[in-house]
């Protein structure tokens, strides 16, 4: 019998660390790893026999640290990633200030007085030594387990520069006082003793550090997600004990309490209601944006918000068995279980660096065995791996991130980070929450339909003023349209809530009633056969129909419903046309789902489906063999969207859900979805490109540097223009447009809402 143990690794640097460990924890026997390098958690299934101890063992022998998550963690002024973050950029910072006048004096002849090779020594040491310090422990980290990524090239170019840098200042010529480096395009065989490339490791070290900064703010926001979604729920509680209500944090209440919950607050935790009714707004559970009725024996959430009548709710689950902290679990699996992306550069660099080891390596015995100077033979060693340093390398994701989140920032797209854009290349299925997302996730009024007789203004007119006196969602919708349409609104008075029903009073010296009919009450009049068919066509397309008396008749219907966003349709054309196939995917009804599916062009619905279905139904589209992306908006969408291939969220949405993606859609247009994708996709090809070109310049020059025909102005144009190619090449994307029309879309917003009389109907 297997057991699934969590551990927290740390000291990661790389994708290829986690993919190290994962490796080696799955050849135990029975034990299936997923180690995660964002969340830096690993997650394993393991038999009986093999304890965490033996685990974190296994872990710690690789020179990592593991440990069991800690169950109840202290509270921290500072979460540790923040401040480990905080540091990088203090690191980055020192770096850049340090290494800008390395460069300037190595690349201007103007600036080199008497003693600037001195100088750049003294500026330049720090960086290597403390600045690069994070690659020279990856690198002996690596080099301990017969590995090589990206940080064992970083350390041993920088660290190849600098020593021939302290050789040619302390044994060579270049130590001397008036020292030049004359710019000369020459390739010829030298001995090398004087030129240094002290610019080279200071610049490969500050460009590389500010690209790894980059990346590790976007991972240190993997678990904001969690501590988002943890922070809806309510902090205090107002329990009965002994008839009396007594405030206790939320952390005192336990299974069998009995508490209150008034109008606008959250709803402590899961329960049964005892006492009382309501609307509830469970949106942040199910998607459906119309509030659930709830009375006595009704089941409620916990975070979800009262938006009615007073409430006594007894505790069924508290802690980690609510549903809220269930829906957490899920984000945090479904980011531990997703499909691992390791970085381009760190896969060729696995290859490349032994390549390059072995060729300087050949270098030097080649040309001490033809008995050319030792000076000779180590500057053709060296400059080999110097020629390899990354520094093209080291700026092809981070310039081309840098232009396309800019650019993308421009049109309302945020990326997170370069693992965001494998993804996107490969998608083909789209899956589209409804609430929010294609709909406006408001109620509005979309409908007016009076009795014969009856004038629509006068109709919306009472109703308005009615319901303007509720607290009620659909009320408040309704009462916004009136006082749109018709103006100031009349006084109520003698007004009453009908619990569960709707609402009564008198206005303008009628004796008013407005509410959902039901057959089993007779609070409502009668409704005419016209109304009564009018009002199944409207619950038809899962639209809700609101019964408006007076004077003991009924006058009309009014019609509300989440309307669908102006751009969605479009929207929905431009993602077909980039070969991705829509899916709705909602918590809502299946009438309402299929009615807004059907006006935007989504011929698969998915509907009545919880947080967790919403998890499955994505791992069962991936189990078909889809790349799925995922555009949600709400809570309940957060694990959906940490689960799928690609994350998108509505800017519009919740923090939860911004935090679970990959994208966010800062505008609320759907239709800025197309645009990312593309934008992304264009993001990734010109990181490729990038990383094609630097590793190109660098192969193709280590045969002349090998040679030790290489002279170090040609070695240092080589690296310079390698790396002016890689920035431009970056920078074509700032071209990037959006496609016609979307970006001067207006946001999206309520329908206006319309009249129809009978004959419209007929």
């Amino acid at each position: 019998m297997s057991s699934q143990v969590e551990l927290v690794i740390g000291g990661m640097t790389c994708a290829s660390c986690a993919a190290r460990i994962e490796k080696r924890l799955n050849r135990l026997d029975g034990v299936e790893a997923s180690v995660n390098y964002a969340t830096e958690k690993a997650v394993v299934s393991a038999p009986e026999s093999v304890t965490s101890d033996v685990l974190v063992a296994v872990v710690e022998k690789m020179g990592y640290t593991a440990a069991p998550p800690d169950p109840d963690p202290a509270p921290a002024e500072e979460e540790p990633a923040d401040q480990e973050l905080r540091a990088l950029r203090n690191r980055v910072l020192v770096s850049l200030v340090l290494s800008v006048p390395v460069v300037a004096m190595a690349m201007s002849s103007w600036l080199q007085f008497e003693y600037w090779q001195w100088a750049s020594l003294v500026l330049a040491a720090p960086v290597v030594v403390w600045g690069a310090l994070p690659f020279h422990r990856a690198a002996w980290l690596n080099l301990r387990h017969g590995a090589a990524t990206m940080d064992t090239l970083i350390s041993m170019g920088t660290l190849a520069a600098f020593a021939w840098s302290l050789y040619a200042l302390f044994l060579g010529t270049a130590g001397i006082p008036g020292m030049e480096h004359p710019f000369r395009l020459t390739i010829e065989r030298s001995g090398g003793d004087g030129n240094i490339y002290l610019e080279v490791a200071a610049g490969v070290t500050t460009f590389i550090l500010a690209g790894r900064y980059f990346e590790a703010r976007a991972k240190t926001r993997a678990g904001s997600a969690l501590r988002a979604l943890l922070s809806l729920g309510a902090k205090d509680v107002a329990v009965l004990r002994g008839g009396l209500e007594t405030r206790v944090p939320i952390e005192r209440l336990a299974v069998g309490d009995r508490f209150v919950v008034r109008p606008g607050e959250k709803i402590a935790t899961d329960g049964v209601v005892e006492d009382g009714s309501s609307a509830v707004d469970e949106s942040m559970l199910t998607g459906e944006s119309v509030p659930v009725e709830v009375s006595a024996g009704s089941r409620v959430v916990g975070a979800t918000v009262n938006a009615g009548g007073r409430l006594v709710v007894a505790a069924t689950r508290v802690g980690s068995d609510t549903q809220l902290a269930q829906m957490a679990k899920l984000v945090e699996q479904a980011q531990t279980g997703k499909a691992k992306v390791q970085r381009l550069a760190d896969r060729v660099s696995a290859v490349f660096v032994p390549v390059v080891i072995v060729l300087a390596l050949a270098a030097l015995g080649f040309w001490l065995g033809t008995g050319a100077s030792a000076s000779a033979s180590f500057t053709a060693a060296v400059a080999v791996l110097i020629i390899a340093c990354p520094c093209a390398l080291g700026l092809a994701t981070p310039t081309a991130l840098l232009v396309g989140t800019g650019r993308g920032a421009q049109l309302g797209i945020l990326i997170k980070g370069p693992e965001v854009l494998e993804s996107t290349r490969r998608v083909d299925t789209i899956v589209l929450d409804k609430t929010g997302t294609v709909t406006t996730g408001q109620m509005s009024l979309v409908e007016v339909v009076p009795a014969p007789g009856v004038p629509a203004e006068q109709l919306l007119r009472l109703a308005g003023a009615l319901e303007d006196a509720s607290s009620h969602p659909i009320a408040a919708a309704v009462a916004t349209a009136a006082r749109e349409r018709v103006g100031s609104l009349p006084a109520v008075s003698g007004f009453a809530s009908v619990d569960g029903l709707g609402v009564r009073g008198e206005v303008e010296g009628h004796a008013v009633a407005a509410g959902r009919a039901h057959e089993s009450t007779s609070w409502l009049p009668a409704l005419p056969a016209e109304l009564v068919s009018a009002k199944a066509d409207a619950e038809a397309l899962g639209r809700t129909a609101v019964t408006v008396a007076w004077d003991g008749a009924a006058r009309g219907l009014l019609v509300v419903a989440d309307t669908v966003k102006p751009t969605s349709a479009a929207a929905v054309r431009q993602l077909k046309a980039l070969g991705l196939t829509p899916v709705m995917l909602t918590g809502d009804h299946e009438a309402v789902a299929r009615a807004v599916a059907d006006e935007v062009g989504i011929d698969e619905v998915i509907a009545g489906v919880l947080p967790a279905g919403k998890v499955d139904e994505v791992k069962r589209l991936q189990s078909a063999g889809g790349v799925v992306a995922m555009v949600g908006d709400g809570v309940n969408d957060a694990a959906a969207l940490a689960q799928a291939d690609l994350g998108l969220a509505m800017g519009t949405g919740t923090d939860v859900a911004i935090e679970s993606s990959d994208l966010t859609l800062v505008r609320g247009d759907l239709r800025a979805a197309a645009d990312a994708i593309r934008l992304s996709r264009r993001t990734l090809n010109t990181i490729r490109g990038n990383l094609f070109w630097a590793f190109a310049y660098n192969v193709a020059t280590i045969p002349l540097a090998a040679a030790g025909l290489l002279n170090p102005m040609l070695a240092g144009a080589v690296m310079a223009f390698s790396s002016v190619f890689v920035v431009s090449n970056s920078l074509r994307l700032r071209g990037f447009q959006a496609l016609a029309g979307n970006t001067s879309a207006p946001l999206a917003g309520a329908a206006a809402p319309r009249s129809r009389s009978f004959a419209d109907a007929a």
